[in-house]
């Protein structure tokens, strides 16, 4: 029962650390890859933006280059658009998250192993 105890709050405070929304972890990438915003503040632009796919990426042809879209039309209402070296560079910084979330993940589990630990004659860990 303590080890479900412990893993339940080891859970609840990496989630309260973590306030940001998947959304919005989303945007944040984006704008470190170099995509920029462009707010959806006319009623065309608004009508344009709930015609794309929301927090997908689209990708149009301009002048023979690939630009990239992604439409957000419930957090910023904007569009984030963006060059192949941008969407490349977002590419690589959600691949590291993912690296850092399964090492995040291997260790709460080896923690959680430890507390498994057979104590033996003197009994479950002395918590303090």
């Amino acid at each position: 029962m303590k080890l479900r105890t412990i893993a339940a709050l080891g859970i609840i405070g990496m989630a309260a650390a973590g306030c940001v929304t998947a959304t919005e972890q989303k945007e944040n990438m984006l704008a470190a890859a170099g995509f920029r915003m462009r707010l959806a503040d006319t009623p065309e632009k608004v009508a344009s933006l709930k015609r794309m796919p929301p927090h997908k990426f689209v990708v149009q042809n301009q002048n023979g280059q690939p630009v990239y879209l992604y439409a957000d039309p419930s957090v910023c209402g904007c569009l984030y658009y963006g060059s192949q070296d941008n969407f490349q560079a977002y590419q690589q910084m959600v691949f590291q998250q993912r690296l850092v979330n399964q090492q995040e993940m291997a260790a709460m589990m080896n923690q959680q192993a430890a507390f498994a630990f057979d104590y033996g004659p003197w009994g479950p860990p002395f918590l303090y």
